[in-house]
Protein backbone atom coordinates (compact mmCIF):
# COMPACT_ATOMS: atom_id res chain seq x y z
CA UNK A 1 0.00 0.00 0.00
CA UNK A 2 1.37 3.43 -0.97
CA UNK A 3 1.97 6.01 1.71
CA UNK A 4 -0.76 8.58 2.13
CA UNK A 5 -0.12 12.21 3.07
CA UNK A 6 -0.03 13.63 -0.45
CA UNK A 7 -2.89 14.93 -2.64
CA UNK A 8 -2.47 12.37 -5.44
CA UNK A 9 -2.70 9.25 -3.27
CA UNK A 10 -5.48 10.75 -1.15
CA UNK A 11 -7.57 11.50 -4.26
CA UNK A 12 -6.90 8.00 -5.62
CA UNK A 13 -8.18 6.35 -2.40
CA UNK A 14 -11.23 8.63 -2.20
CA UNK A 15 -12.20 7.90 -5.81
CA UNK A 16 -11.55 4.17 -5.53
CA UNK A 17 -13.95 3.87 -2.60
CA UNK A 18 -16.37 6.52 -3.89
CA UNK A 19 -16.04 8.25 -0.52
CA UNK A 20 -18.12 11.34 0.19
CA UNK A 21 -17.21 13.75 2.98
CA UNK A 22 -19.78 14.06 5.73
CA UNK A 23 -20.13 17.52 7.17
CA UNK A 24 -21.49 16.18 10.47
CA UNK A 25 -18.11 14.57 11.19
CA UNK A 26 -16.07 17.67 10.33
CA UNK A 27 -13.78 15.68 8.01
CA UNK A 28 -10.61 17.34 6.72
CA UNK A 29 -7.81 14.95 5.68
CA UNK A 30 -4.17 15.97 6.00
CA UNK A 31 -2.22 16.00 2.71
CA UNK A 32 1.13 17.51 3.75
CA UNK A 33 3.95 15.11 4.79
CA UNK A 34 5.83 17.91 6.55
CA UNK A 35 2.92 18.46 8.93
CA UNK A 36 2.72 14.72 9.58
CA UNK A 37 6.38 14.76 10.61
CA UNK A 38 5.76 17.69 12.95
CA UNK A 39 2.87 15.90 14.68
CA UNK A 40 4.90 12.70 15.16
CA UNK A 41 7.84 14.73 16.47
CA UNK A 42 5.62 16.71 18.82
CA UNK A 43 4.02 13.57 20.24
CA UNK A 44 7.45 12.02 20.84
CA UNK A 45 6.28 8.59 19.69
CA UNK A 46 8.88 5.81 19.90
CA UNK A 47 9.07 2.03 19.64
CA UNK A 48 7.97 1.45 23.24
CA UNK A 49 4.74 3.46 23.02
CA UNK A 50 1.10 2.52 22.78
CA UNK A 51 -0.81 5.28 20.94
CA UNK A 52 -4.54 5.88 20.94
CA UNK A 53 -5.46 7.73 17.76
CA UNK A 54 -8.81 9.48 17.62
CA UNK A 55 -10.26 10.08 14.15
CA UNK A 56 -7.76 8.35 11.84
CA UNK A 57 -9.72 9.31 8.70
CA UNK A 58 -8.05 7.56 5.76
CA UNK A 59 -5.17 6.33 7.92
CA UNK A 60 -2.68 9.00 6.87
CA UNK A 61 -1.35 9.71 10.37
CA UNK A 62 -1.98 6.10 11.41
CA UNK A 63 0.57 4.84 8.90
CA UNK A 64 3.21 7.12 10.43
CA UNK A 65 2.27 6.07 13.95
CA UNK A 66 2.40 2.41 12.96
CA UNK A 67 5.98 2.87 11.77
CA UNK A 68 7.08 4.43 15.07
CA UNK A 69 4.95 3.00 17.88
CA UNK A 70 4.84 -0.45 19.48
CA UNK A 71 1.07 -0.58 19.06
CA UNK A 72 -1.71 1.72 17.81
CA UNK A 73 -5.45 1.65 18.37
CA UNK A 74 -7.28 3.91 15.88
CA UNK A 75 -10.87 4.80 16.82
CA UNK A 76 -13.03 6.00 13.90
CA UNK A 77 -16.69 7.02 14.17
CA UNK A 78 -17.53 7.00 10.41
CA UNK A 79 -18.42 3.45 9.32
CA UNK A 80 -17.72 4.38 5.69
CA UNK A 81 -14.04 4.86 6.52
CA UNK A 82 -13.57 1.42 8.08
CA UNK A 83 -13.08 -0.52 4.80
CA UNK A 84 -10.69 2.20 3.60
CA UNK A 85 -8.68 1.94 6.82
CA UNK A 86 -8.52 -1.85 6.48
CA UNK A 87 -6.92 -1.31 3.08
CA UNK A 88 -4.54 1.56 3.89
CA UNK A 89 -3.36 -0.10 7.12
CA UNK A 90 -3.18 -3.69 5.85
CA UNK A 91 0.63 -3.69 6.05
CA UNK A 92 0.71 -2.62 9.71
CA UNK A 93 0.18 -5.61 11.98
CA UNK A 94 0.68 -3.44 15.08
CA UNK A 95 -2.35 -1.26 14.22
CA UNK A 96 -5.90 -2.09 15.27
CA UNK A 97 -9.02 -0.31 13.98
CA UNK A 98 -12.04 0.23 16.20
CA UNK A 99 -15.32 1.55 14.80
CA UNK A 100 -17.02 3.67 17.45
CA UNK A 101 -17.52 6.98 19.20
CA UNK A 102 -14.50 7.83 21.38
CA UNK A 103 -16.81 9.48 23.92
CA UNK A 104 -18.47 6.11 24.50
CA UNK A 105 -15.25 4.10 24.92
CA UNK A 106 -13.80 2.97 28.25
CA UNK A 107 -10.38 4.59 27.91
CA UNK A 108 -9.19 3.16 31.22
CA UNK A 109 -9.96 -0.35 29.97
CA UNK A 110 -8.06 0.46 26.76
CA UNK A 111 -5.04 1.67 28.75
CA UNK A 112 -5.15 -1.46 30.92
CA UNK A 113 -5.57 -3.85 28.00
CA UNK A 114 -3.08 -2.35 25.56
CA UNK A 115 -0.51 -0.78 27.88
CA UNK A 116 -0.75 -2.53 31.24
CA UNK A 117 -2.29 0.57 32.81
CA UNK A 118 0.83 2.65 32.08
CA UNK A 119 0.48 6.20 30.67
CA UNK A 120 -0.61 6.24 27.05
CA UNK A 121 -0.10 8.79 24.29
CA UNK A 122 -3.08 10.19 22.40
CA UNK A 123 -2.92 11.67 18.89
CA UNK A 124 -6.00 13.21 17.30
CA UNK A 125 -7.17 15.41 14.44
CA UNK A 126 -10.28 16.89 16.04
CA UNK A 127 -13.15 18.74 14.37
CA UNK A 128 -14.11 21.98 16.04
CA UNK A 129 -17.52 20.91 17.31
CA UNK A 130 -16.20 17.99 19.37
CA UNK A 131 -12.75 19.23 20.48
CA UNK A 132 -13.65 20.33 24.01
CA UNK A 133 -15.83 17.30 24.92
CA UNK A 134 -13.15 14.85 23.80
CA UNK A 135 -10.26 16.59 25.53
CA UNK A 136 -12.19 17.07 28.76
CA UNK A 137 -13.45 13.48 28.78
CA UNK A 138 -9.84 12.27 28.51
CA UNK A 139 -8.71 14.45 31.40
CA UNK A 140 -11.73 13.97 33.65
CA UNK A 141 -11.66 10.19 33.30
CA UNK A 142 -8.28 10.20 35.10
CA UNK A 143 -6.88 7.79 32.53
CA UNK A 144 -3.06 7.60 32.78
CA UNK A 145 -1.88 9.93 30.00
CA UNK A 146 1.67 10.86 29.02
CA UNK A 147 0.62 13.50 26.51
CA UNK A 148 -2.19 14.40 24.13
CA UNK A 149 -1.18 15.80 20.74
CA UNK A 150 -4.09 17.32 18.85
CA UNK A 151 -4.76 19.09 15.59
CA UNK A 152 -7.38 21.75 16.30
CA UNK A 153 -8.57 25.03 14.88
CA UNK A 154 -6.03 27.81 15.48
CA UNK A 155 -8.56 29.69 17.59
CA UNK A 156 -8.95 26.70 19.92
CA UNK A 157 -5.17 26.30 20.18
CA UNK A 158 -4.89 29.95 21.21
CA UNK A 159 -7.57 29.47 23.85
CA UNK A 160 -5.84 26.42 25.31
CA UNK A 161 -2.67 28.45 25.92
CA UNK A 162 -4.30 31.78 26.87
CA UNK A 163 -3.42 33.48 30.15
CA UNK A 164 -6.00 34.92 32.60
CA UNK A 165 -7.09 38.42 31.65
CA UNK A 166 -6.42 37.94 27.95
CA UNK A 167 -9.19 38.15 25.37
CA UNK A 168 -8.69 34.50 24.37
CA UNK A 169 -8.85 33.13 27.92
CA UNK A 170 -11.97 31.14 28.73
CA UNK A 171 -13.22 28.10 30.59
CA UNK A 172 -11.33 25.79 28.20
CA UNK A 173 -8.06 27.61 28.95
CA UNK A 174 -8.28 27.04 32.68
CA UNK A 175 -9.56 23.49 32.34
CA UNK A 176 -6.71 22.44 30.04
CA UNK A 177 -4.10 24.18 32.19
CA UNK A 178 -5.43 22.45 35.31
CA UNK A 179 -4.62 19.06 33.82
CA UNK A 180 -1.75 19.75 31.42
CA UNK A 181 0.87 22.14 30.13
CA UNK A 182 0.07 23.14 26.52
CA UNK A 183 2.73 23.73 23.85
CA UNK A 184 2.19 25.00 20.32
CA UNK A 185 3.97 22.55 18.03
CA UNK A 186 3.00 23.93 14.61
CA UNK A 187 0.64 26.23 12.77
CA UNK A 188 -1.09 24.50 9.84
CA UNK A 189 -2.58 26.54 6.97
CA UNK A 190 -5.84 25.48 5.24
CA UNK A 191 -4.06 24.26 2.07
CA UNK A 192 -2.62 21.31 4.04
CA UNK A 193 -6.05 19.65 4.10
CA UNK A 194 -8.57 18.09 1.77
CA UNK A 195 -11.17 19.49 1.63
CA UNK A 196 -9.66 22.82 2.47
CA UNK A 197 -11.14 24.30 5.68
CA UNK A 198 -12.05 27.97 5.94
CA UNK A 199 -9.74 28.65 8.89
CA UNK A 200 -6.20 27.80 9.95
CA UNK A 201 -5.33 24.96 12.30
CA UNK A 202 -2.60 24.25 14.81
CA UNK A 203 -0.94 21.27 16.46
CA UNK A 204 -0.86 21.45 20.25
CA UNK A 205 0.84 19.03 22.61
CA UNK A 206 -0.65 18.78 26.08
CA UNK A 207 1.87 17.40 28.56
CA UNK A 208 -0.21 15.89 31.34
CA UNK A 209 0.68 17.02 34.85
CA UNK A 210 1.43 14.55 37.63
CA UNK A 211 -0.63 16.76 39.93
CA UNK A 212 -2.75 19.87 39.30
CA UNK A 213 -1.09 23.28 39.76
CA UNK A 214 -3.62 24.17 42.50
CA UNK A 215 -5.26 22.16 45.27
CA UNK A 216 -9.02 22.44 45.77
CA UNK A 217 -11.48 20.61 48.03
CA UNK A 218 -14.20 20.24 45.39
CA UNK A 219 -12.89 20.09 41.83
CA UNK A 220 -16.33 19.89 40.23
CA UNK A 221 -17.48 22.99 42.12
CA UNK A 222 -14.42 24.90 40.94
CA UNK A 223 -15.23 24.09 37.31
CA UNK A 224 -18.86 25.07 37.79
CA UNK A 225 -17.63 28.45 39.06
CA UNK A 226 -15.30 28.80 36.08
CA UNK A 227 -18.03 27.96 33.55
CA UNK A 228 -20.50 30.31 35.24
CA UNK A 229 -18.06 33.20 35.21
CA UNK A 230 -17.16 32.81 31.53
CA UNK A 231 -20.71 32.11 30.37
CA UNK A 232 -21.53 35.69 31.36
CA UNK A 233 -18.11 37.27 31.06
CA UNK A 234 -19.47 40.80 30.57
CA UNK A 235 -21.08 40.70 34.00
CA UNK A 236 -19.30 41.10 37.30
CA UNK A 237 -18.39 37.81 38.97
CA UNK A 238 -20.96 38.55 41.68
CA UNK A 239 -23.82 38.83 39.18
CA UNK A 240 -22.55 36.07 36.90
CA UNK A 241 -22.43 33.52 39.71
CA UNK A 242 -25.74 34.68 41.18
CA UNK A 243 -27.49 34.21 37.82
CA UNK A 244 -25.95 30.83 37.01
CA UNK A 245 -28.25 27.82 36.66
CA UNK A 246 -25.31 25.59 37.68
CA UNK A 247 -24.98 27.19 41.14
CA UNK A 248 -27.36 27.68 44.04
CA UNK A 249 -25.51 30.25 46.12
CA UNK A 250 -27.29 33.42 47.23
CA UNK A 251 -25.90 36.82 46.36
CA UNK A 252 -25.02 37.31 50.02
CA UNK A 253 -23.07 34.04 50.10
CA UNK A 254 -21.20 35.03 46.95
CA UNK A 255 -20.43 38.46 48.39
CA UNK A 256 -19.08 36.86 51.57
CA UNK A 257 -16.89 34.44 49.61
CA UNK A 258 -15.46 37.28 47.53
CA UNK A 259 -14.68 39.28 50.66
CA UNK A 260 -12.93 36.30 52.26
CA UNK A 261 -10.68 36.05 49.20
CA UNK A 262 -10.08 39.84 49.14
CA UNK A 263 -11.83 40.19 45.79
CA UNK A 264 -13.91 43.32 45.08
CA UNK A 265 -17.62 42.85 44.23
CA UNK A 266 -17.02 44.38 40.78
CA UNK A 267 -14.29 41.88 39.80
CA UNK A 268 -14.88 40.03 36.53
CA UNK A 269 -14.30 36.30 36.32
CA UNK A 270 -12.22 36.59 33.14
CA UNK A 271 -9.44 38.27 35.16
CA UNK A 272 -9.03 35.36 37.58
CA UNK A 273 -6.70 32.40 37.30
CA UNK A 274 -6.85 28.87 38.65
CA UNK A 275 -5.51 29.88 42.05
CA UNK A 276 -8.27 32.44 42.58
CA UNK A 277 -11.01 30.06 41.40
CA UNK A 278 -9.67 27.28 43.64
CA UNK A 279 -9.69 29.67 46.59
CA UNK A 280 -13.26 30.75 45.84
CA UNK A 281 -14.39 27.13 45.52
CA UNK A 282 -12.90 26.38 48.93
CA UNK A 283 -14.75 29.37 50.43
CA UNK A 284 -18.07 28.14 49.04
CA UNK A 285 -17.29 24.64 50.29
CA UNK A 286 -16.71 26.02 53.80
CA UNK A 287 -20.01 27.93 53.62
CA UNK A 288 -21.85 24.64 53.11
CA UNK A 289 -19.64 22.60 55.48
CA UNK A 290 -19.25 24.81 58.57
Amino acid sequence: MAKLGNPQETIRILQKHDFHFQKKFGQNFLIDPRVLDKIIEAAGVDSGDFVLEIGPGLGTMTQCLGERARRVLAVEIDKNLIPILRETLADYDNVEILHGDILKQDIQAIADSYNGGEPIKVVANLPYYITTPIIMSLFESRVPLANVTVMVQKEVADRMRALPGSRECGALSLAVQYYAKPYLAANVPPNCFMPRPKVGSAVVRLDCLARPPVQVRDEKLMFRLIRASFNQRRKTLLNGLANSAELDFSKEEIRRALEERNLPPAVRGETLGLEEFAGLADEFWRLRHP
